[in-house]
């Protein structure tokens, strides 16, 4: 089995990443560049999982997408929620910060371009960071969209390139659990929305990230 990997640098990716190492011959990890605000960051830790896993790393440029949305992912002048820890689990809370780091039909088009280097390769599968949590808010992070995605690229594949997402059945603090049976190096992971020196610590990646590592006992 032959993978490409969708490497965002986050926890999710990260550990992705790994499983897929072990579980099939890692040919290409992808990184997309939309002009997110933590874009630097995230290119660097995708590069450096990447190389500790001896894997080849590509980064895709996407200018188009900073200019058709106003997500506080991509825009200086709009804010990026910056939720309490205790509210993460409120679903009407959470769906509110959604909205605001909503990207149109990113997942969607981000495994399409995998799919194009996965079938160009020989590759018979993507592998993507999803995970059970965000899927509540996050549509595009479901098992039913996987299930759906996997119908399209039967038909836009001539090889039936699969998405596959060894975290999307799990939550944050098992898919740290598994990082950490599987050795993930933490220090070389980015999940923040911003792009500064460090983690901020506050916005919705961040907590949901502390949160995953103090329940799975690796503080931080």
């Amino acid at each position: 089995m032959r993978s490409v990997v969708l490497l965002s640098g986050g926890l999710d990716s990260a550990v992705s990443l790994a499983q897929a190492v072990q579980d099939s011959e890692v040919v290409l990890c992808l990184t997309m560049d939309y002009g997110q605000k933590a874009a630097r960051k995230e290119i660097a830790a995708a590069a450096a999982l990447a190389a500790h896993y001896k894997v080849p790393h590509r980064v895709v440029e996407l200018p188009f997408l900073a200019q058709i949305t106003r997500t506080s992912l991509v825009d200086r002048n709009v804010a990026v929620p910056e939720p309490p820890a205790e509210i993460l689990d409120n679903l009407e809370e959470a769906r509110a910060t959604a909205a605001a780091v909503w990207v149109p039909n990113r997942n969607g088009l981000f495994i399409s371009i995998a799919a194009c280097f996965a079938e160009a390769m020989g590759c018979q599968q993507v592998v993507t960071g999803f995970n059970r949590e965000e899927a509540a808010t996050f549509p595009d992070n479901s098992l039913a969209f996987i299930e759906a995605t996997n119908r399209a690229l039967s038909f836009s594949t001539l090889s039936g390139v699969r998405v596959v997402s060894y975290t999307a059945r799990l939550n944050k603090a098992e898919i740290v659990a598994l990082g950490k049976r599987l050795g993930v190096p933490w220090n070389l992971i980015w999940s923040c929305y911003y792009g500064g020196e460090t983690m901020c610590g506050r916005c919705e990646s961040c907590r949901r990230l502390a949160r995953a590592m103090a329940a799975a006992g690796e503080g931080g």
